[in-house]
């Protein structure tokens, strides 16, 4: 390859499903992509494409549709049609339908590993876009008119320029180091744990969202009549859950949910990851921006991180869409990012970690406001409609591909 064939519009840091997404959303504006992954395909290690399930909102659904990928993650999603909110050993509860909104569907769930499927597949076909893999970016040079990544793999060149970096490799993303920006980190004291198990009542379309003494249990509809379950359990008390045999961990499970689903069986592998609030403490540096969990990081609770991820996808594409020198990394590009991504961002951060805070406490005052709170959501005009348009992503200045529109 010559020189110039290391030279890029845009470099992509991180192959994960952002990463990827980001890739194939900008295909369109035919401009040279490159994409940086560190995990070989098909690796044990690739977090983005493991088993778990991904809840994607309806701005999310419309988004893959506008880049004609979604009939075949459709084909391999269950959609949601309700969502019933409850608080363990307390009376308030809360429903959201999806008919009461006017949808067919209020998400869809998707398994990660089938999504990441979809997706690679496109990739392997997209023209424009290089994807180096296993290589890993060990170092960024920032300059008034390109950034300059330093490579490190077998097959890899030296080095990559472009006009635009975009960091999109997770919470602990290195790039983001690299360029100079920190993030805050708070830790939950919990961990999720994740699998999936046979309800005895078939699940159908409904999506159960509970609040325990140690944190929210989410069990979702996934295919052939199975459900996908997120429990956050207390730090301390994770690697005992994780250890139980399959009935006893069930029987615990089971008296954490109830039987609105009848009894529980034939769990599947479970695994567990750690529960921390990330939030870097700026978007951008000199032609480099961050997306997804580079930026944030969220509690699963309202299982809104990937798709405040995708939002963020979708609003760099329309700055670099809308750019009127064609160049992706200039600083009115940035700051045009920069400036529609940080209320969306915050908004969701502050949502989700007062929802934990709110639901963790056992407090009495905060307790009364519980009820209050489950009450209310349902009884006062307006308030479920508001929590109904968030849950879904429609809330707010949307981009093009979140409404469903080409961004060219």
């Amino acid at each position: 390859m010559s020189a110039d064939e290391h030279n890029y519009d845009i470099v992509i840091a991180g192959g994960g499903m952002i990463g990827t997404s980001l890739a194939l959303a900008l295909e369109p504006l035919g401009m040279r992509v490159a994409v940086v992954e560190a995990i070989a395909r098909g690796e044990t290690q690739q977090p983005s494409f493991d088993d778990r399930s991904t809840a994607l909102s309806r701005s999310t659904q419309r988004m893959f549709e506008a880049m004609g990928l979604w009939a075949d993650i459709a084909a391999a999603s269950t959609p949601i049609s309700d969502i019933h909110v409850s608080d363990k050993g307390r009376f308030g509860f809360s429903h959201i339908d999806a008919a009461e909104q006017g949808v067919e569907a209020l998400g869809y769930v998707v398994i990660n590993r089938v999504l990441g499927e979809v997706l690679q597949e496109r990739l392997s076909a997209a023209a424009g876009i290089d994807v180096y893999c296993p290589a890993r970016i060990v170092d960024v040079e920032l300059a008034p008119h390109t950034a300059t990544v330093t490579l490190q793999g077998d097959t890899s060149p030296a080095e990559l320029t472009a006009k635009l970096l975009v960091a999109a490799d997770g919470a602990n993303s290195s790039v983001r180091e690299m360029l100079g920006i920190s993030a805050s980190k708070s830790s939950y004291g919990q961990r999720a744990i994740i699998g999936n198990l046979q309800p005895e009542k078939d699940i159908e379309q409904h999506a159960f969202e509970r609040f325990t003494e140690q944190g929210p249990l989410a069990v979702l509809p996934i295919k052939d009549k199975r459900a996908a379950f997120i429990w956050t359990v207390d730090e301390d008390d994770a690697e005992r859950v994780l250890a139980l045999e399959d009935r006893d961990f069930l029987a615990e499970l089971q008296q954490e949910f109830g039987y609105r689903l009848g009894a529980f069986s034939r769990v599947g592998k479970r695994a567990a990851y750690p529960l921390v609030l990330s939030k870097a403490v700026r978007l951008a540096a000199t032609r480099s921006v961050l997306v997804g969990n580079a930026a944030h990081g969220l509690h699963p609770v309202s299982a809104q991180g990937f798709n405040l991820g995708m939002r963020d996808v979708a609003s760099m594409c329309d700055c670099i869409a809308d750019a009127k020198n064609s160049d992706p990394g200039a600083a009115e590009v940035i700051q045009r990012y920069v400036e529609w991504r940080h209320d969306d961002q915050n908004k969701l951060v502050h949502f989700t970690d007062n929802l934990v805070r709110l639901f963790g406490s056992s407090k009495s005052p905060l307790r009364v406001l519980r009820n209050i709170g489950m009450l209310g959501f349902d009884f006062i005009p307006g308030v479920r409609p508001l929590f109904a348009k968030h849950t879904m992503g429609l809330a707010g200045q949307l981009p093009r591909l979140s409404r469903g529109l080409p961004i060219r």
